[in-house]
């Protein structure tokens, strides 16, 4: 079991790290808003992962894959919350004010938007439904619980190289309070990512 989960880890973090929906909001918002808004984002996003790792265990993401309407009414809800996110990015000044956006009240926001964001996209159940039963093993530990496992180590790495991202991409929040200029490119990249993650959710 251990050889697996090892692997397992391996092929979670080369998958954090490759170019992805959530990494690239992440970044971007990271960048935007400063890390502890990243942070934010990207602990809703993982948290959201709890509710897919249990549609797998109890079977519920297999009446997901299987019922067609159901699975694009997800996606048209997941597409139309995103859009509805790049319109109220375009309605906000191009200047960002990184205090107010560090509150505690902001920081509770944006977690809910991680989480939401997470549990609108049913790509990520049937990814799931497609990645976890490959990492299953013959043994005593029954199926549901080896689920469990590897979708806490699923998301315990990503979480990590998540956290890593917002850091990395908030370190240029004292430049973004001096230029008005990056603050509007954050602005417009903001609404192109909300857009761009829509249409991939919504035509895939």
């Amino acid at each position: 079991m251990l050889e697996t989960l090892i692997s397992f880890a391996l092929a979670t973090f080369i998958l954090a790290i490759s170019p992805g929906p959530d990494n690239i909001f992440v970044l971007t918002q990271s960048a935007a808003r400063g890390s502890r808004i990243g942070i934010a984002i990207a602990s809703g996003l993982i948290s959201g992962c709890i509710v897919h790792t249990s549609f797998v265990a109890l079977g519920f993401a297999v009446i997901i894959r299987d019922n067609e309407w159901l699975l694009y009414t997800i996606k048209i809800a997941g597409a139309i919350y995103l859009i509805y996110l790049a319109f109220k990015v375009y309605q906000t000044d191009a200047f960002i004010s990184l205090e107010s956006q560090t509150s505690k009240g902001n920081w509770w926001k944006m977690y809910r938007t991680g989480v939401t964001m997470n549990l609108l996209n049913p790509k990520v159940t049937l990814f799931y439904l497609a990645l976890l039963p490959q990492f299953i093993i013959q043994n005593d530990i029954p199926e549901w619980i080896q689920v469990y496992i590897l979708g806490g180590v699923f998301m315990l790495v990503s979480l990590i190289v998540f956290y890593a991202v917002a850091l990395l991409a908030g370190a240029v929040a004292s430049f973004i309070k001096s230029s008005k200029w990056f603050t509007s490119v954050m602005k417009w990249t903001q609404i192109i990512v909300f857009i761009g993650i829509a249409i991939f959710i919504f035509v895939n």
